[in-house]
């Protein structure tokens, strides 16, 4: 796939992520040309927006993906812990109960899935 974008060193986690989305819709869109892309991504995944749609750009190019949006939905992470305590992190990326302290179970935050895929009829 010939590219006049350059990879940034910094955007390496998110051109795996690109690559990865790009065989799954491919796969589903069966060769048509693909309009649109929602995916639903958890804040512990660590994606930084700008990066994930400059790696898309370079991994949609001369592909039934090319000039496909990807529609990005962020969400935060919610932890439920035995106290009863369901609710959002106790600081950045702790998984501690804000409640009793102790280690909570992550419920929603690790998530990077395809909700759904605009395919056209042409091009």
């Amino acid at each position: 796939m010939a590219s006049n974008l350059p990879i940034r060193v910094g955007d390496v986690h998110e051109v795996a992520l690109a690559t990865q989305l790009a065989a799954v819709v491919k796969r589903a869109a069966q060769g048509r040309p693909v309009a649109r892309i929602n995916v639903e991504i958890g804040a512990l995944r660590q994606v930084v927006p700008a990066s994930l749609h400059y790696a898309w750009r370079f991994v949609s190019r001369e592909t039934s993906l090319e000039d496909s949006e990807l529609a990005l939905e962020f969400l935060p992470c919610i932890i439920r812990c035995d106290c009863g305590f369901e609710g959002g992190m106790n600081g950045e990326y702790s998984v501690l109960c804000p409640e009793c302290g102790r280690p909570g179970t992550v419920i929603q935050g690790e998530e990077f899935r395809v909700i759904d895929i605009e395919v056209l009829r042409s091009r």
